[in-house]
């Protein structure tokens, strides 16, 4: 039986900037249904490759599949149309701090549909929740919320279209422990009940240990390895061994293998 095909599908691509090159000849699958967790050292191009992948950046050779559609040759209808699919959390949030949370949240809405106002007050504060944010969030400046905050009016942002796809750029990024442990568990949550596939860069080994379905690892301009944890954390490479076998990598594991023991207690 054949598999799938994937919901992303990457060949030969290389990415560059002038003389410098950020990728050569990287190829990646990403399954529907899944967190893929996409790593790597700085300056590696992580930031890059997603870009690449929602159409922000024009890639200098190889080929981007974004659900069956050849992302290079598209009309500017059917980008559009495929925009609609993708929901993306920046960096930092990138909200708009000149509008409120709910003029933040309906910004796509306005762009790709004619709704009336009662319509897009309903659809905003329902994804307001599904972020877990305070109703009376909505009406707040993204100067006037903390920081976590601010990645739950982004991630509301990002799902205010319905999306296939969410794009994660390190969302995790600058939480506290609690807080970030808490956002994992809402994209967990989101993944299962809305069915979502989740492209997700970070460098939080908590997040990888305790949400994804496989890890990515961007290194030497290309993807090294693509595999459940288990795999990739043997992988024989000095970044790799590095990242995942030093400290904070030996403890994330720890933290995993103690939640499976209680759950396995629980049931």
């Amino acid at each position: 039986m054949n598999a799938p095909e994937p919901i992303i599908r990457i060949r030969g691509l290389r990415n560059q900037f002038g003389e410098q090159v950020v990728h050569e000849n990287l190829d990646l699958d990403v399954r529907r249904g899944e967190i893929l967790g996409v790593v790597g050292g700085s300056g590696s191009g992580k930031s890059v490759l997603m870009r690449a992948i929602i159409g922000l950046g024009r890639p200098a050779a190889g080929t981007i599949h974004l659900l069956g559609e050849n992302v290079a040759i598209l009309n500017d209808a059917r980008r559009a149309a495929l925009e609609r699919h993708c929901g993306v959390l920046f960096q930092n949030g990138a909200l708009f701090s000149s509008l409120t949370v709910a003029e933040n949240v309906a910004v796509a809405l306005h762009e790709h549909y004619t709704l009336d106002a009662p319509m897009i007050h309903r659809l905003v504060q329902l994804k307001i929740a599904l972020a877990g944010l305070p109703l009376d969030a909505a009406s707040k400046f993204p100067s006037q919320l903390s920081g976590g905050m601010v990645k739950r009016a982004a991630l509301a942002r990002a799902l205010i279209l319905d999306p296939d796809i969410l794009f994660l750029d390190e969302p995790t990024a600058g939480l506290d422990p609690i807080g970030a442990a808490a956002f994992d568990q809402l994209i967990l949550t989101l993944r299962d009940s809305l069915g979502l596939t989740v492209f997700l860069i970070t460098h939080d080994l908590d997040t990888l240990y305790t949400i994804c379905d496989r890890v990515a690892v961007l290194a030497q301009k290309k993807i090294l390895v693509a595999d459940s944890l288990d795999v990739v954390e043997r992988f024989d490479e000095p970044w790799v061994r590095d990242y995942f076998q030093g400290p904070r990598g030996r403890a994330a594991r720890q933290a995993r293998t103690r939640q499976n023991t209680l759950t396995s207690a629980g049931h």
